[in-house]
């Protein structure tokens, strides 16, 4: 048995041609679970906005119009005006309608990486620079996460 020299291992012209290929058939799965989860996401911080949001409003008139009713209801009616004012601290302190907003920015991202990369893959041939293109659509789904909008406006469309 002869050991075999170290060295780089020789690489067919077919795997390397599918090497693109794979990579986007990676990334348009990872866009597809990424975009499932920043819907589920939205969809939790929704319900997180409307848990915090509704019992401060609603509090807030009752204890107001408890105070106003009569002396005796002060003292209660300011307790209630203290829950009401906990729900609205809490819902600005976890800023639940920003959350939602930059979930539902990078849902339409990934959703718009995964388009891209379906359409790569509806060729023939994936070459490396559709590969490129897929990539620069997945940073600006990252980004997508971050602020009101990214540096260059919308998400582009990746070409097909």
């Amino acid at each position: 048995m002869t050991p075999t020299p170290p060295g780089p291992v020789p690489v067919s012209r077919n795997e390397l041609s599918s090497r693109p290929r794979a990579e986007v058939e990676r990334l348009r799965d990872e866009a597809t679970r990424q975009k499932d989860l920043a819907h589920r996401r939205a969809e939790f911080w929704v319900k997180v906005d409307i848990a915090l949001g509704f019992p401060a409003a609603l509090l807030a008139g009752v204890s107001g119009a408890a105070g106003l009713a009569s002396a005796d209801a002060r003292v209660p009616a300011a307790l209630v005006a203290l829950a009401a004012a906990g729900f609205a601290a809490g819902a600005g302190f976890l800023r639940s309608d920003s959350r939602r907003l930059g979930n539902k920015r990078a849902r339409q991202a990934w959703a718009a990486v995964e388009a891209g990369a379906r359409m790569k893959l509806a060729k023939d041939h994936v070459l490396p620079e559709d590969l490129g293109a897929v990539l620069e659509s997945r940073q600006a789904a990252l980004a997508a996460y971050e602020g009101d909008e990214s540096p260059s406006g919308p998400i582009p469309p990746v070409p097909g």
